[in-house]
């Protein structure tokens, strides 16, 4: 019989197809508890620690929206020059600090791997919201949930990622969910920010396929295309990214031309790559896509506390 039994939340391989399955259905629940006001207090008495040591908006106001409407309450820290590592305290002892004062933390750390470190020093669960180019599994959550709902399917879509598959860690999380299920992938890059092989490896085996490409044109085939921004910050060499900044742009010209009602999807935030004459067209679903995260991470709150809300 299925039982859901993640307490931390690391890693988009930490799921199965059963807890996929799982999560979507309790999201659709949460969604009518949302709307009709009957979340709020299903996490009275509870304290999240909202740990940003790297910059982000729609991550840590989504995180803290979500415990807000679910009646709880919140501590945070944003940038390391607001905590005591900025004094040279470890991560681990930062951890066992934060244990004392609060009943779950959720970490964004510029470090891959730094939220596995924040889970083994404690008892109490720890969420991942992004850990320098690794993991970012609730925003792959979110995603996934936002496929289901905009295209009321996963089975047998077309799915473009675009743009750099190298340092993306919304991809990369993203891709290892979408494993489970028969759908076909465009991986759309300039042949500097492939798919590293790493990420590939974990596709064996499982019922996706995938095509690689340079052609943007490949988004004229996909049912959803999810575009993001060549990552800056990610760059060893900055002459690299200066000279890939600008290599693809989605404007309204090139959706329109689709041949099929092509979902456009986007992490946020943007730079170049999505022109902001995409935004009123039906099929944009990116700022629906940041709705859809509150309620994804509301739900895994009350999931990783234990709490539930049936």
């Amino acid at each position: 019989m299925y039982a859901y039994s993640h307490k931390n939340i690391l890693d988009t391989l930490q799921f199965s197809k059963e807890d996929l399955n799982f999560l979507i259905e309790k999201t659709n629940r949460m969604s009518v508890l949302h709307e009709t006001g009957e979340a709020f207090g299903i996490l009275h008495g509870k304290l999240l620690a909202s740990l940003f040591f790297e910059a982000s908006t729609r991550t840590r106001m989504s995180f803290e929206a979500a415990m807000e409407r679910l009646g709880g309450r919140l501590i945070s820290t944003v940038g390391f020059q607001f905590s005591s590592i900025s004094k040279g305290e470890t991560l681990y002892d930062t951890m066992k600090m934060i244990e004392a004062y609060v009943d779950i933390a959720v970490i964004r750390h510029p470090v891959e791997g730094s939220s596995r470190i924040a889970a083994g020093a404690v008892n109490i669960p720890v969420i991942n919201a992004g850990d320098g180019a690794g993991q970012h599994p609730t925003q792959a959550l979110l995603d996934l949930y936002t496929i289901v709902s905009e295209k009321k399917k996963i089975d047998g879509l077309n799915i473009a990622f675009i743009g750099d598959l190298k340092y993306g860690r919304t991809i990369h999380s993203l891709i290892n969910l979408l494993r489970h299920y028969p759908v076909h992938l465009y991986l759309i890059s300039p042949e500097e920010l492939k798919l590293p092989d790493k990420y590939k490896k974990n596709l064996e085996g499982f019922p996706m396929t995938w095509e690689e490409t340079t052609d943007i044109k490949a988004i004229w085939d996909a049912d959803v295309a999810y575009v993001t921004r060549i990552q800056e910050e990610r760059f060893p060499d900055h002459r690299e990214y200066e000279k890939l900044k600008d290599i693809y742009k989605v404007n309204k010209e090139l959706v329109l031309a689709s041949k099929k009602d092509t979902t456009i999807l986007h992490p946020l935030p943007r730079v170049n790559e999505l022109s902001t004459d995409v935004d009123d067209l039906p099929n944009a679903a990116y700022f629906r896509q940041a709705k859809y995260g509150v309620v994804v991470r509301m739900v895994l709150l009350c999931l990783s506390l234990g709490v539930n809300f049936d």
